[in-house]
């Protein structure tokens, strides 16, 4: 259901999976799949994140669009107010990851998301968004939030780390899993990116998992930053793990379910 009354056909049988990107970004937060809202989702698994986070902070925003129902969420998890302090300048401009040159996404994230300096001046602010991939435009963006006057910039992410590349959509127009932030800096802390090291960097909270989360945090210049859990996400759609493809975070392919009710 793609929130307009028109009912969807199936769009797997029991051996697929669902795609868990489209919860946190692909999806209109008015669509439904399997029954499951995408806004609800997102709302969910913010108020989990602000639930978990110590942060202290004045305000949360939310990047429009796919990050404000998280911020919504958060709001009410970490009990801090929600605010605009970046709105989106028209929904005409494209998914800003989608354009074939960099420069061009550059010009796109910048056009369609205007910051309210009056609302960031000299607030410690938390900003949540769906996602990093190569990390980019985030940075530019933290910057003007900076240069806008803000006193400590936050931001908390509604999935876990994109470590893996997805071999049926493309989050890079190369399609090279070396465009990924994450990746970038493994090949810089390790000598190879082998299977094994690679899940040690894709388990929360394990060692190297903290330590690349503070490096893509220094690398974009926050003042600190936040993941959300995989199974707080897995959580938040409510599907057995088993029904979800998070082959991107963790790098696992189809499994049999032993216990449909899990």
């Amino acid at each position: 259901d793609i929130g307009l009354g028109i009912p969807a056909e199936p769009l797997f049988q029991s051996r697929d999976q669902m795609c868990s990107f489209l919860w946190v970004y692909y999806g209109f937060p008015s669509s439904n799949y399997e029954g499951i809202n995408v806004e609800a989702v997102r709302e969910k698994n913010g108020e989990m994140l602000g639930k978990d986070d110590d942060v202290d902070a004045d305000i949360v925003c939310g990047i429009p669009d796919s990050g404000v129902g998280m911020a919504l969420g958060y709001s009410e998890g970490h009990r801090i107010p929600y605010k605009r302090a970046v709105v989106k300048y028209t929904p005409s401009w494209p998914r800003s990851f989608t354009p074939g040159s960099q420069t061009r996404r550059e010009l796109v994230a910048k056009m369609k998301l205007v910051p309210n300096p009056a609302i960031l001046k000299d607030q410690r602010i938390v900003f949540c968004d769906d996602s990093i991939v190569r990390g980019t435009q985030l940075r530019d963006n933290v910057k003007t939030f900076f240069d806008c006057g803000a006193k400590e910039v936050h931001v908390r992410i509604s999935c876990p780390p994109l470590v893996y590349g997805c071999p049926f959509i493309g989050f890079t127009s190369s399609k090279s899993d070396y465009e990924l932030i994450t990746r970038r800096i493994i090949r810089d802390f390790e000598e190879k990116d082998t299977p094994e090291v690679l899940q040690k960097y894709a388990t929360t909270d394990s060692p190297e998992y903290k330590r690349m989360v503070a490096e893509i945090g220094r690398r974009l210049g926050l003042t600190s930053l936040k993941f959300a859990k995989l199974e707080d996400l897995i959580e938040s759609i409510g599907m057995p793990k088993c029904k979800i493809c998070t082959h991107c975070f963790d790098g696992t392919s189809y499994c049999h379910c032993k216990d449909s009710n899990k």
